[in-house]
């Protein structure tokens, strides 16, 4: 039994996206696996996807870096346009990645609170895939990697929405699906509503309000809606 929300929660939502609205975590890793190969520093995508999974862009790029000291200098935006192509030729269309049930959860839940994203992506990045996804219209907020401090797993980006939404974080639902992601939502002392959907690279979802496997397992209705603030 999913637990219910008080009457005035939730305050807003704010999705994680890469993992969450669109499954793009695995093919960026292989992105990078190729990436590196070409520059000399020869890894496996079972090394690289703890990297990339959940993490900010800014903090990707620096592990490589200090893990793989043969790469040439480069900054994040510099590194950003290399990898772009490697990860085009192995995604395809885009289209096809986004998930389902996490934008028609998206669709249902922003008609009752504000929504954002909240990525570790590059800002440019998530304004397309949230184009992709069909949603940009109806989010109230984008932030991406530049937008705030520290990246998850510390909750700079969720407390950062937090205050540009102008609400208060202890009734902001988080929707994330990488241990790095929940683990931000918590110590903004936000509630967490964990997807736990890519079984080739476990995640930690201790400490979620809810667990799912996909979100069209939620009745938004009875968690989120006016039955559950009866």
């Amino acid at each position: 039994m999913l637990p219910r929300l008080r009457k005035g929660w939730p305050a807003a939502f704010l999705f994680d996206l890469d993992g969450t609205l669109m499954d793009t975590e695995v093919a960026w890793a292989q992105a990078i696996v190729g990436f590196l190969g070409d520059r000399g520093a020869a890894t496996t995508l079972e090394h690289v996807a703890p990297i990339v999974f959940g993490h900010s862009w800014l903090d990707i790029q620096a592990i490589l870096h200090r893990e793989f000291p043969q790469l040439p200098p480069a900054t994040p935006v510099e590194d950003a346009a290399a990898l772009r192509p490697y990860y085009a030729r192995i995604a395809g269309d885009p289209a096809q990645m986004v998930i389902p049930g996490s934008v028609a959860f998206f669709r249902k839940v922003v008609k009752l609170a504000p929504c954002a994203i909240v990525s570790g992506s590059p800002h440019a990045d998530v304004l397309a895939a949230a184009e992709v996804c069909g949603i940009a219209r109806q989010l109230d907020l984008v932030l991406g990697a530049e937008d705030y401090g520290r990246g998850k797993p510390a909750p700079d980006g969720f407390l950062k929405a937090a205050e540009m939404l102008d609400v208060d974080a202890s009734e902001c639902v988080v929707v994330e699906d990488s241990a790095a992601g929940v683990a931000a939502g918590r110590a903004a002392g936000m509630h967490v509503l964990g997807l736990d959907r890519n079984a080739s690279v476990p995640q930690d979802f201790a400490g979620c309000d809810w667990l799912v496997r996909d979100l069209s397992e939620i009745d938004v209705d009875a968690v989120f809606g006016e039955e559950a603030k009866g």
